[in-house]
């Protein structure tokens, strides 16, 4: 079976949690909160992932966000769906939901680079629901949609894009590395021309350029080399540059020497 008992019961069990307890809805919009999840779960089942990950992205957000008189732990979760199913929820949980906006994106940055393929893969799923809705709502609404968040809207892209970096980073060959990848040149052009003067790129001269040299992206934190980014563009006459290969940002302008 596709559709399984199992996911079914986990369905239900969302919706239960993120709907009929307490009306949660998307931030600042009248759309149910259960449509996030239930995203999460359609974009994992279509990387024909396991019924224990799908349940996971149906389930993810259950313990963070269930209303203390209908407390949902990570004991229930594991009696009805079983412990990796648990213990996947866990992985992609805000451990403490007191500490401030920054210090909490923070720690689930940390917690990404210890990962299970597994969790990679739920935490993917997450991201790009989230990421997508957002960038579709600033098509629509433009910056009034970064009201709904408890911190600035390039805090928020630099957070996300991090988030990113590091999934991708962590296992790049992940089903859903290259819609990561996508969204993040998207989120990058939120912020337009202030990425672009706040974080120029360096310049040298062409004889100082190596292949091997050590390069960071000051956005979304992406670590490498001109030749592990494979983004090294050649086609101008009087330069070559190297672009992040998470976010699109150019990173390196190698001059070349005056004719």
């Amino acid at each position: 079976m596709i559709y399984t008992t199992k996911i079914q019961k986990a369905i239900k069990f969302a919706t239960k949690t993120h709907n009929q307890y307490q009306q949660q809805k998307r931030k600042g919009k009248e759309i149910p909160y259960i449509a996030h999840p239930l995203t999460a779960g359609i974009i994992l089942s279509l990387t024909r992932a396991s019924e224990d990950v799908i349940m996971a992205g149906i389930l993810h957000d259950t313990i963070e966000d269930s209303i203390d008189e209908k407390k949902v732990t990570s004991k229930m979760i594991k009696e009805r769906f079983g412990e990796e199913v648990m213990k996947l929820v866990l992985s992609v949980t805000e451990k403490d939901k007191t500490l401030s906006w920054e210090k909490r994106k923070a720690e689930a940055l940390e917690h990404i680079k210890h990962f299970s393929h597994d969790s990679i893969l739920v935490k993917s799923a997450d991201v790009i629901s989230n990421i997508s809705e957002l960038i579709d709502d600033y098509k629509k609404y433009g910056d009034a949609v970064f009201e709904r968040f408890n911190s600035s809207k390039e805090n928020i892209v630099q957070s996300q894009l991090k988030v990113i970096s590091a999934l991708v980073s962590n296992w790049p060959e992940s089903p859903l590395a290259w819609d990561l990848r996508f969204l993040a040149s998207d989120l990058a052009r939120l912020e337009g021309l202030n990425f672009i003067q706040n974080h120029p790129a360096s310049i040298i001269k062409y004889e100082d350029y190596k292949d091997n040299m050590n390069l960071e992206c000051p956005i979304c934190g992406w670590r490498g080399t001109p030749k592990t980014s494979d983004c090294i563009n050649t086609d101008s006459h009087f330069c070559l540059d190297v672009s992040c290969p998470i976010c699109d940002k150019m990173l390196l302008v190698a001059e070349y020497p005056s004719a």
